[in-house]
């Protein structure tokens, strides 16, 4: 059994951000030679999220209308968390989203639906932040 990690970094621009990041983690399983497997991939901060759904911009609106209804940024005095820093609606934002992905791997590929897609959302920006890619099979 092959056994392969790696860590992506992300430095977003905005506080919130989704980014593509299929073609990485596709990369990732080509480096590791792994043909038949489990592929996990997870963000490594309590204020990102990895997700699978449609890559349409459109949607990726709905999502952050559909967020900031859920958990708004502010008024940062409604969150009991927001005593040293400002970003509880990060943290419920991550939970609704999700913390990672698990695709099947076969023939040496991402076993996806056709319109399925890989992302990283950020909820807390604008500084470096990680996500892991774990590749275990043969």
């Amino acid at each position: 059994m092959r056994h392969y990690r790696k860590e992506l970094w992300f430095h977003t621009r905005q506080r919130r951000e989704l980014l593509n990041i299929t073609s990485q983690v596709a990369d990732c399983l080509r480096e590791s030679g792994v043909r038949e497997g489990l592929l996990l991939c997870n963000a490594m901060h309590i204020t990102a999220s990895v997700f699978i759904n449609d890559d349409e911009p459109g949607l990726h609106h709905d999502f952050e209308v559909w967020l900031e209804q859920l958990a708004p940024e502010k008024p940062y005095s409604r969150y009991r968390h927001n005593g040293f820093e400002d970003n509880a609606d990060a943290h419920l934002k991550r939970t609704v989203m999700g913390r990672e992905v698990v695709v099947a791997v076969t023939n040496g590929k991402l076993d996806l639906g056709p319109w399925e897609q890989i992302f990283y959302g950020e909820f807390d920006g604008r500084r470096d932040k990680r996500v892991l890619v774990k590749i275990i099979g043969e």
